[in-house]
């Protein structure tokens, strides 16, 4: 992998092997599959949060919306700790296909608290399945405050607003066969047994299915941000790389294949789209060259011109773009359209990713770097000044692709396949 360096794992983790598996081990039971007695002794570390929203980590593991639940954890998902939760997850959910999985929760209603309907008694044998509700909170028809509690910790584990509400998306999720996401974690394991070395003091991570962000420093998360990634046909890379620039106040010069699959059919049906856009046109010797000068029935645009975007807060690339070695040609980057951090699905981009609050992730990476304090930063924003900063040293990156995961406190987390690359087809949101 360019960019980085592996070594052994941890040493600390060694010394310390058969008390952490034992510790995951029972974390893991109480996750998944244990009676009520045990439901009623053990702590639940989702339902913990979904009693107590506010605080440093109020913007959520993995918040597709202001009112996602928060799973609180500073522990990173590239962590030996993982993989092995990952081995307890498995044994787990090979218990439940075995026994035939969980029952298929009717998608004909929207269900909340409240109602009264037939389908709810299934909706609690599902979530009781998977530990997400006691086994003692009874059959009842009612949608009490223990299913409400129950559905919005299983949303919380699968990257949903944890809205109390099972709609279309949580009810899809729901019913993906218990052998689908057991073949998930098996394929997941793999891919974190990779990752497992050391990583770096400091690293940022994008885990693509779940179009989220880790800053992670000295093993722990310090930050999380919500991410969009790239679209099904325009996939956001996998790669272990550097960040090594961050550049205020960008232009943006538009990819060609931007410029061949939107541009183009843009300006066919409204000519003056470059002009409010702010996207200039220049010929090869650097000569702007006048929109209407272009055929755009044809692929002329394509052929020798530079298409770029003047700064400003309706630039694409919002405030700042953060770059990092691949030969993609994809970065991270702000964004005006910050309402997009609030939909369910964030796999919107041709490629590049959109960090929310990414104020704070440049002010993380510019930390050592003197030249450079915040209130310089919050200077160069007000000014529009066009400023490119060097991190030294660059900066570990790694764009994963990490679909199903468990973490030492015992919580599994899923997300949807998204480019099916799990090997066992689509799953539920696409």
């Amino acid at each position: 992998m360019s960019g980085s360096k592996k070594t052994s794992h941890f040493p600390a983790l060694a010394t310390t092997r058969r008390g952490a598996l034992r510790s995951i081990a029972g974390a893991m039971a109480a996750s998944v599959a244990l009676p009520l007695s045990a439901f009623a002794q053990e702590v639940d570390p989702i339902n913990q949060v979904l009693q107590s929203r506010t605080g440093d980590w109020s913007d959520g593991f993995d918040a597709a919306s202001s009112g996602a639940a928060s799973v609180r954890t500073s522990a990173p998902i590239l962590s030996p700790d993982t993989a092995q939760a990952v081995e307890y997850a498995i044994q787990s959910y090979t218990d439940i296909a075995n026994r035939g999985g969980w029952p298929v929760v009717p998608g004909d209603k929207k269900l909340s608290l409240g109602l009264r309907d037939p389908n709810v008694v299934i909706l609690r044998q599902r979530l009781t399945v998977t530990g997400d509700l006691a086994e003692g909170a009874g059959n009842s028809q009612t949608f009490d405050s223990y299913v409400d509690a129950g559905l919005r910790r299983f949303q919380a584990r699968h990257g949903l607003p944890a809205d109390g509400v099972a709609g279309p998306s949580t009810i899809n999720m729901m019913n993906v066969p218990a052998s689908t996401r057991l073949a998930q974690l098996q394929t997941n394991l793999v891919r974190l047994r990779s990752m497992s070395g050391f990583l770096g003091d400091r690293y940022v991570m994008i885990n693509i299915p779940a179009a989220a962000i880790e800053v992670v420093e000295g093993d722990r998360v310090v930050s999380r941000h919500t991410a969009v990634v790239g679209k099904v046909d325009r996939p956001t890379p996998v790669l272990a790389t550097k960040i090594y620039r961050v550049s205020f106040n960008p232009n943006w010069t538009v990819p060609a294949s931007i410029i061949r699959k939107d541009l183009i059919p843009l300006m066919q049906k409204s000519p003056d789209y470059l002009t409010k856009k702010h996207i200039r046109i220049y010929d090869t010797a650097g000569v702007e060259v006048p929109p209407e000068s272009i055929d755009w029935n044809t692929d002329q645009a394509t052929k020798g011109y530079l298409f770029r975007q003047d700064p400003g807060d309706f630039n694409s690339l919002g405030t700042v773009r953060i770059s990092f070695h691949n030969d993609e040609q994809v970065y991270m980057h702000d964004t005006p359209q910050k309402d997009i951090f609030g939909r369910e699905q964030r796999f919107d981009s041709s490629g590049c990713i959109r960090v929310q609050n990414v104020r704070q992730v440049i002010g993380w990476l510019l930390r050592d770097t003197p030249e450079f304090p915040r209130e310089r930063i919050d200077q160069i924003f007000k000014s529009g000044e066009q400023v490119h900063v060097n991190p030294k040293p660059e900066i570990p990156l790694y764009l994963q692709y990490i679909s199903a995961w468990a973490m030492a406190d015992g919580v599994t987390h899923f997300r949807d396949d998204i480019y099916n690359r799990d090997g066992i087809g689509q799953l539920a949101l696409q």
